[in-house]
């Protein structure tokens, strides 16, 4: 499996789109009147849906802390680094993850945002399954550095970008592990103090769950602003005729998505797409 798609209900389309233009060179690859959707090299990966007059989602309940976009090199990580700088776009945060080199944002509706490099995966660091994830002082000179010895200037979205994985404010982390785990298949690479990551094929995580600001948080008010889906693309057919198949004997409601592929509610009411690949 790997991540698909994110789609954010949003006040205002025309802003927001054009932050995530302007942030990271997407690509208007549709819109209608109270929809966008955003992409690189001919993939959709987020999608805006107009929502005008919603409350704001509150950060106390579950919904999305952020979504990752994964630059393909750490060439394209420099190049955008400097394009932000020199954007004077404003930044929360930066850390080396060890697996990883990562800057976040928000977004002008306050919808998190990483934007991050994978190391080489023979570098990442394993024991008994699980990852080593630091959180450290990320060396944003060096990047500085790279982007400078490179010359090249960032020209927007590079085709191979990605959305990498989406982390989640959820209520309860045992049983958003066991939904994400046992329902949908993903494996736990990490568990941290209020925090559990998980993934499919041996990758760091592309599902993270956190409790930081959110424990006991009830079900989403789906009126509200934020996180709408987001997506997971399955590689084999068998898996996910399995996952339906565990989804509705725990009870959810599973329904058919047009194209192929099914829907289902976590248990705050995020809904998550599982589809075909290809």
């Amino acid at each position: 499996m790997h991540c698909g798609a994110v789609s954010l209900r949003v006040r205002d389309l025309d802003r927001v789109a054009d932050y995530y233009r302007a942030l990271l060179g997407l690509e208007v690859m549709d819109r209608t009147r109270d929809s966008i959707a955003l992409g690189a090299g001919g993939v959709a990966l987020l999608h805006l849906n107009a929502r005008p007059g919603a409350p704001y989602e509150p950060p106390n309940q579950a919904g999305l802390f952020h979504t990752a976009f994964l630059m393909p090199t750490r060439g394209d990580l420099a190049r955008w680094v400097m394009h932000v700088a020199a954007a004077r776009i404003p930044v929360t945060g930066a850390s080396d993850h060890s697996v990883s080199e990562a800057i976040y944002l928000d977004d002008p509706e306050g919808n998190g945002i990483e934007v991050y490099g994978d190391r080489p995966r023979e570098r990442w660091q394993w024991s008994n399954g699980v990852v080593t994830m630091g959180t450290n002082r990320l060396d944003v000179d060096a990047l500085l550095t790279l982007a400078r010895a490179d010359g090249a200037r960032y020209q927007g979205a590079p085709a191979g970008l990605r959305v990498g994985h989406v982390h989640l404010r959820v209520g309860d982390i045992p049983r958003g592990r066991g939904f994400y785990r046992e329902m949908v298949g993903l494996d736990p690479t990490r568990e941290r103090a209020g925090a559990s990551f998980l993934s499919s094929g041996g990758y760091h995580h592309h599902v993270a769950i956190n409790t930081w600001q959110s424990a006991g948080a009830g079900a989403r008010d789906l009126q509200r602003t934020g996180l709408d889906w987001f997506s997971l693309t399955v590689a084999d057919p068998a898996l996910l005729d399995a996952q339906a198949a565990r989804l509705e004997r725990a009870g959810a409601r599973v329904r058919p998505l047009e194209g192929g592929g099914i829907a289902a509610a976590d248990p705050w009411g995020t809904t998550l797409r599982l589809v075909p690949a290809g």
